[in-house]
């Protein structure tokens, strides 16, 4: 069974970010601005990104 995987690349800084917002920027393994990862597409996830979709370009793979 293939896993649905997004591509999620941070576009905008962190600095003056409220700290939750940080958090869910750390948790998806993202600490540099145009830094590209890619994360299995979970409930969890989903989350993460929708909470910080103002900083975020995602794809799905």
């Amino acid at each position: 069974m293939a896993t649905k995987k997004l591509s999620v690349t941070l576009i905008k800084s962190l600095n003056g970010r409220l700290l939750k917002h940080k958090e869910c920027a750390r948790g998806l393994g993202l600490t540099r601005i145009r830094q590209n990862v890619e994360v299995i597409d979970t409930v969890e996830n989903r989350g993460m990104v929708n909470k910080i979709s103002y900083m975020l370009k995602v794809e799905e793979i």
